[in-house]
Parts: C-alpha cells; structure tokens; sequence
C-alpha cells in the first residue's frame, strides 16, 4: 500500500527536499522585518523623535512611537532570523550553490554597511544609518553572523 501524495516531499528539479513552509516562514520573517522599518520610520518616527515640551505630530501608532530605537533592533532581528532559517537544508539557499551565495552575500552585505557607515560619517545623509549611529556596527556584524551560519552548511 503506498503513503498519500499529501506525505511525500517536495522535491525539486535538483533532487532535494525543499520545505515550502519553512522557506515560506524565512522569506516572510525577512519580509516582515523591512516592513516594520519602514512602518516605523514613515508613521511612528515623527512622533518618537519630538523635542520634550513640544506636542507630539498625531501618530496612529503610539505603542511603535515609544519603542523608539527597539524599533531597529526588532526589524534587523526579524531579518536576521529569517535568514538564519532560510540557512536549513530544507531551503534553496540552504544547501548547494545557495549556500555559497547566503554566505558571501551576508558577510558582503555586512561589509558594505561597515564600510558605508565609515564613510558617510555619524551625520551623514541616510536616515537609517543616521538613527542608529554607532549601532551599525552591529548590523553589519549581525549579517556577517547570519553568513557564518550558512558557513557551517558549506559542504
């Protein structure tokens, strides 16, 4: 007697066993972190960046408006989180060719936001970097983190 279709494993052209749930929940954490930041820098900024003793800009979010700077470090979380779930065998980037690719694209990612910051200054013109001042040291580190991760996947 055979087992349902339902049970057997996706499998790919290559001949490996992809999870489109646990692809699906990488990309969508991913995803739902690059929304957050910008939820946060285009609706609730205004508002958690206003002098004391000057009335608040009206914000639809003022929960997200008083997490402040936690709003970075929930939305780099999320995508650092994605990331190291997409590093799972079960993913495309998580075996093969898409190993090599998660790995030199988050230590190269890491890099240029290091160098970048560096360059542009504290004061310089891009508003994330801007925010986070010297916690973009810890971004760059967080991605090259995320690329040893898939490092360890490297066969």
């Amino acid at each position: 007697m055979s087992k349902p279709a339902a049970r057997k494993p996706t499998v790919i052209t290559s001949g490996y066993e992809t999870s489109i749930v646990r692809t699906a929940i990488a990309a969508l954490l991913v995803v739902l972190g690059i929304v957050w930041m910008i939820v946060y820098i285009n609706v609730a900024k205004d508002a958690a960046t206003a002098l004391p003793g000057v009335k608040k800009p009206d914000n639809p979010l003022p929960w997200m408006a008083d997490l402040e700077l936690w709003n970075y470090a929930i939305g780099f979380g999320l995508i650092f989180v994605g990331l190291a779930v997409s590093a799972h065998k079960l993913t495309p980037l998580g075996r093969g060719r898409g190993v090599v690719i998660g790995m030199l694209g988050c230590f190269l990612i890491g890099l240029i936001w290091i160098v970048t910051f560096y360059f542009s200054g504290q004061d310089g013109p891009i508003p994330v970097m801007k925010d986070l001042d010297q916690y973009n040291l810890l971004v760059g580190i967080g991605f090259m983190a995320v690329g040893f991760t898939f490092a360890t996947k490297w066969e």
